[in-house]
């Protein structure tokens, strides 16, 4: 006799189907024209930071917005980059963010998230595969230039 507890939600996984057509990524060059749809007008005015997330095949399967902030930075918090990874079991991100003030040169404090995520997903089998950021005519990859 099977014995069921009626309090305690069911968890399933499961892959709900939507129309988000899949681009497959091979350079920083096609990271940066996929990332540049979801940024608009804010690109000059706030700094964002989004995931695009990645199969095991580099074909995308989502993106977020982690964060938004102000003219000169914003908070970037390592847990819910864990966790959108988890969620769409991604095997690769590509971080993104933007710089209003024009200028794609990585801060130091851009160098210590990326080592941090890197750091946190490699408990999760998950790759950071570059960072981008953006600037309204330029942008700079983190893996081109070897930092990654």
């Amino acid at each position: 006799m099977k014995t069921y507890i009626s309090n305690i939600p069911e968890i399933t996984l499961r892959r709900i189907p939507t129309d988000f057509k899949k681009v497959k990524i091979k350079s920083s060059k096609e990271a940066e024209q996929f990332a540049r749809q979801f940024y608009f007008d804010d690109l000059t005015i706030y700094e964002s930071f989004f995931l695009i997330l990645l199969n095991s095949c580099n074909n995308t399967i989502g993106y977020v917005k982690i964060s938004q902030g102000g003219v000169a930075g914003t908070v970037v918090d390592t847990k819910l980059i864990a966790k959108y990874c988890i969620d769409t079991l991604a095997k690769g991100i590509i971080m993104v963010h933007n710089h209003p003030s024009g200028s794609p040169k990585p801060s130091n404090e851009d160098k210590n998230i990326t080592k941090q995520v890197i750091s946190v997903l490699k408990l999760f089998d998950c790759q950071v595969l570059d960072h981008i950021i953006l600037s309204e005519d330029s942008f700079f990859s983190f893996c081109d230039d070897g930092i990654l």
